[in-house]
């Protein structure tokens, strides 16, 4: 991985995760590749040395193709090796924030049986808690920071491993699902680098590029439409294990940076920051921003490309679709808030409740089909008929319309997912949680808009007779659930509004949080 190819000789196309880094190398080996905060920088050169020890190491552990290896993490050069490293051996790597609660980590690896579980000990704490609890002893990789590692009890068999990079697993991103169970969702080698060969963009990955990104890895905007594509064009990652406002309005004005992706909230409290801070918001080097993950609402979208100076491209995606569907033009800009067409080679449609397609302009579902649509849900071959159909089209469970133009705009989510911070909440694994304490009796979890984002709202009932201490609520559902799934108000009721059939009615409910 380390012979460099003479300047100006073309490059292969990638055919598997790790021939980015391989490219990188072929590339110059000595162009910056990742930058940990603000604390180690290293070039595509040393990302080769740091997957080879990684690699290695993984092999002592005993991992072989088809394994499932969980890497607990936060943002890092480690991760960063461990994924290429990891899908290298034609195992399954498996991010997970290490913000998630021990009942969420813990669920992930029951259902994936993991060969290995690896956590990024050196810049995160709560990796080192999830560590200590999994008994993990310390390895190393080649200039990353501190990993430890253990081995699960219960590892699974391998799975099959075809050698077909549109068949086999590069990567498996969990998400919960509507039914609070966690969903893997399989991606495959063809999958993640079409996003991240970022087709039709029409600011493509550079050498010479510095790209911020606060976006975990662990979620599939940041892996594969912000951290792949970024190495992929051979630009700079600059990683930051958490966001600040702070460090990045210093890192816009001061930095370099010339590619930025972030969701709404990055985006207000950026300008919440300066605005504080009776400064502007300066970004000499930014040409091209993207805003995704979320809905984007107009005012904000308007407000940050004045403040930075740049247009920032609003995106469609989903992690089953290994993050981007669409991707907005050069002339939306302000207040126009379309998705955009979508990138060539995805096909898109907008069906009605029966299935039958609808015409340009009507309301319905939107369906899509593409090279980077899932392989399926990892052992739940009935989640993937429900929404994947034998011929390839995902119903992706979003109200939308088609234009003229074939732009795609979205209307409203048919599931009742939250989007909060970038990240999908399902209000049934937080209505779990809630009614899990001994004096609830029932709960209903609704979305709260608010600027750039979304807040989880929680109605609780009591079982009769008890009362409940929403602070101790409050607690109780910290121990149990990520940051972001916690919610931001819980409001007790004498009775939840039902229908006759005792359904909770929620659209009474949000329009009551709303209120």
């Amino acid at each position: 991985m380390t012979q460099q190819r003479p300047p100006g000789q073309g490059l292969p196309t990638p055919d598997r995760l790790i021939d980015i880094v391989t490219n990188g190398v072929l590339r110059d080996a000595g162009l910056p590749a990742v930058t940990e905060n603000d604390d180690i920088t290293i070039s595509y050169g040393e990302l080769a040395v740091a997957v080879d020890s990684a690699q290695d190491m993984l092999r002592g552990l005993g991992v072989l193709p088809g394994d499932r290896v969980v890497v607990v993490n936060e943002n890092s050069i480690a991760v960063v090796a461990l994924l290429f490293a990891i899908s290298g051996l034609d195992a399954w790597p498996i991010p997970v924030n290490a913000r998630l609660s021990e009942r969420e980590v813990d669920a992930i690896c029951s259902h994936a049986l993991p060969r290995v579980v690896l956590f990024t000990t050196g810049v995160s704490p709560e990796a080192v808690d999830h560590g200590a609890r999994y008994g993990a002893s310390r390895v190393e990789i080649a200039g990353a920071s501190a990993v430890t590692a253990a081995s699960y009890p219960n590892a699974g068999a391998p799975e099959p491993v075809t050698g077909d990079r549109a068949r086999d697993v590069a990567v498996l991103i969990y998400t919960s699902g509507t039914t609070g169970d966690p969903k893997g969702v399989m991606l495959s080698h063809q999958a993640a680098l079409f996003v991240a060969s970022g087709p039709g963009s029409q600011s493509p990955t550079r050498p010479g590029d510095l790209a911020y990104c606060a976006l975990p890895i662990s979620h599939i905007y940041g892996l594969t439409s912000t951290t792949l594509r970024v190495l992929y064009g051979g630009a700079h990652l600059w990683m930051t294990s958490r966001f600040s406002a702070e460090h990045a309005t210093e890192a816009l004005a001061t930095g370099g940076v010339t590619l930025m992706q972030g969701v709404p909230q990055m985006y207000a409290r950026l300008l919440e920051h300066t605005e504080t801070a009776g400064q502007s918001l300066g970004a000499p080097n930014l040409r091209y921003a993207t805003i995704g993950g979320a809905y984007v609402e107009p005012e904000l979208k308007a407000n940050a490309e004045a403040a930075l100076g740049c247009r920032l491209a609003v995106g469609y995606g989903m992690t089953e679709f290994a993050s981007t569907v669409t991707r907005s033009v050069e002339e939306h800009v302000g207040r126009d808030n379309t998705c955009g067409p979508p990138l060539p080679g995805i096909e898109t449609k907008v069906v009605d409740g029966d299935g039958r397609d609808l015409p340009a302009g009507e309301v319905g579902e939107l369906c899509l089909k593409g090279p980077n649509c899932m392989l399926g849900y990892y052992k739940n071959p009935e989640a993937t008929a429900a929404v994947l159909s034998a011929d390839g089209w995902y119903r992706t469970g979003d109200v939308g319309r088609i234009d003229e133009k074939g732009y795609i705009h979205f209307v409203e989510r048919e599931r009742e997912v939250i989007i909060r911070s970038g990240f999908n909440v399902y209000p049934v694994e937080v209505e779990q949680v809630l009614t899990s304490h001994p004096d609830v009796m029932l709960a209903a979890v609704v979305g709260r808009q608010v600027d750039g984002n979304e807040e989880v709202v929680a109605y609780v009932q009591p079982v009769t007779g008890r009362t409940v201490d929403t602070a101790e609520l409050s607690v109780w559902a910290a121990e149990r659930l990520g940051a972001y799934k916690r919610p931001q108000d819980i409001v007790l009721m004498d009775h939840l509004p039902a229908a006759p059939t005792g359904k909770i009615l929620k659209k009474a409910l949000r329009d009551l949080a709303a209120s």
